[in-house]
């Protein structure tokens, strides 16, 4: 099992601002989709109050201190741990699909460290928020593939890359793997 970082950053690295996104990028959110699709995510409470329901098509795995919040998210068809490397153990033991770490920025702070890939959008902006994503360390991780730059356009606020991450220490592994072609 993968377990990877993704999420959507602008140029000042903000991820939030009032409890919603602060970006209007529908191209992101179908990204997203496609990846999360059939796949774990795990949450912090505020980001599945931000979202108001678990994802569809998806293990929704939620991190909370609060016993009662964690007992009402349950009933809501989640399952809830207090720890983010709890949730990651459990999710590891029990699913062999992918998992995804889908925010907040509390919990993308302390997932760093832990994940094997980061799939950023760099949404390229400058905007006010309240909410920031962690700094990229490049010693520790290396852009693997970017996309060219999307520009703004009726459905995407802003122009945005596409750039997945994979950590140094990880490169050896994948191209001694890599499938080649011909």
């Amino acid at each position: 099992m993968l377990v990877s970082i993704i999420a959507a950053v602008t140029e000042n690295n903000v991820i939030g601002n009032n409890g919603n996104l602060p970006f209007k990028q529908k191209d992101d959110l179908l990204r997203f989709k496609f990846l999360t699709k059939g796949n774990v995510v795990i949450m912090g409470r505020k980001t599945f109050d931000s979202i108001g329901k678990p994802l569809p098509n998806r293990t929704n795995i939620v991190i909370s201190h609060n016993k009662e919040t964690r007992r009402v998210l349950k009933q809501k068809g989640c399952i809830v741990f207090d720890r983010l490397t709890t949730a990651i153990k459990y999710a590891k033991k029990n699913f062999t699909c992918n998992c995804y770490i889908i925010g907040g920025g509390q919990v993308y702070m302390q997932a760093l460290p832990l994940v094997d890939r980061l799939y950023i959008t760099k949404v390229h902006a400058t905007l006010q928020g309240d909410v920031t994503f962690p700094k990229i360390d490049t010693k520790i991780w290396q852009a693997l593939c970017s996309s060219f730059r999307h520009k703004a356009d009726a459905d995407n606020e802003h122009d945005f890359t596409f750039i997945e991450y994979i950590k140094h220490t990880d490169l050896a592994d994948y191209y001694k793997n890599k499938p080649t072609f011909g």
